[in-house]
């Protein structure tokens, strides 16, 4: 039985159900649906004992989180990126359109055993786990426990935000040169901070904005959401975007392409930068050229 996460309940004006006071807390299940899927998978501990949905949380209790049984049968044999890898992490570039875990064969989850070394650390994982989420049409740099502990610090980090993540991505519409979006996502706080690093016309965009963005809370969809509610949507984005601005074929233009952390075990700063997938810049210069060709016309 590994715990890779723990938190201390503050003080509380009123007791709350376990189902409604963990969602959220946790980086390793941020969504609602992940939290209840942990406390029925009986990992959640509540003071020492399995929690249920319906156990009150009150002031001063210690909530845990257990490593989830791990099948180590499935493997999906596909080559990815490794940018750093030693016996307690890796960083790996996840491609567009592959989910980091879930039901299906081809996650992430089932490609990290292909692609990592094991580590021959005493509380070395079955398998190799993702410690944060991308969408799973987003590609981009991604955080890898290999142990137990090293799951539990990372864990950690995020939670502290000692964990710095950064994006970019093509909007459709010319935004402000930087600002700030600070909308609610689920009634929690989400901070998301962009700069512009060029636009370029488009005959169905009007105009092209590449931005660089920062987030300092990791809600699900957060960079999606509030782009499109300031107006900008993500071209390629499906779920949030405007009917017309979905292209087929190209997918979500949306990368995680700088981490930079300190190593928990080594204290040696990480910081990694990629560039964008080579479809931003194949799409923007299509499209310019499209303008080009109808102003001359």
């Amino acid at each position: 039985m590994h715990i890779i996460a723990q938190h201390i309940v503050p003080e509380l004006e009123n007791p709350q159900r376990l189902s409604d006071y963990g969602v959220g807390i946790f980086a390793s299940l941020p969504s609602r649906k992940q939290w209840k899927k942990a406390i029925r998978a009986d990992r959640i501990l509540l003071d020492s004992q399995i929690g249920q949905t319906g156990s009150w949380v009150q002031s001063g209790m210690k909530i845990q989180v257990l490593a989830p049984l791990q099948d180590s049968g499935k493997v999906y044999e596909k080559q990815l990126n490794i940018h750093f890898e030693d016996e307690y992490l890796a960083i790996i570039q996840k491609p567009a359109g592959v989910p980091v875990s879930g039901n299906q064969f081809r996650t992430i989850a089932n490609m990290l055993a292909y692609n990592l070394k094991p580590s021959e650390q005493i509380d070395a994982l079955l398998r190799p786990q993702a410690v944060h989420r991308l969408d799973a049409a987003t590609s981009g740099l991604l955080i890898v426990a290999k142990t137990a502990t090293a799951q539990l610090k990372l864990g950690q980090l995020f939670a502290e935000r000692q964990i710095k993540k950064q994006y970019q991505a093509l909007v459709s519409g010319d935004t402000p040169a930087r600002g700030e979006i600070k909308d609610p996502i689920d009634q929690k706080p989400a901070f998301t901070s962009y700069q512009k690093i060029r636009t370029s016309p488009s005959i169905k965009n009007g105009i092209i904005s590449h931005l660089h963005l920062q987030i300092k809370t990791g809600r699900t969809h957060q960079i999606r959401i509030h782009l499109s509610h300031l107006g900008f949507p993500i071209i390629g984005d499906a779920l949030y975007g405007r009917p017309g601005k979905v292209y087929k074929g190209k997918g979500l233009f949306l990368a995680a392409t700088h981490l930079s952390f300190v190593h928990p075990f080594s204290q040696e700063v990480l910081a990694l930068d990629i560039p964008p997938p080579n479809k931003f810049a194949l799409f923007v210069d299509r499209e310019r050229q499209m303008w080009e060709r109808f102003q001359a016309n």
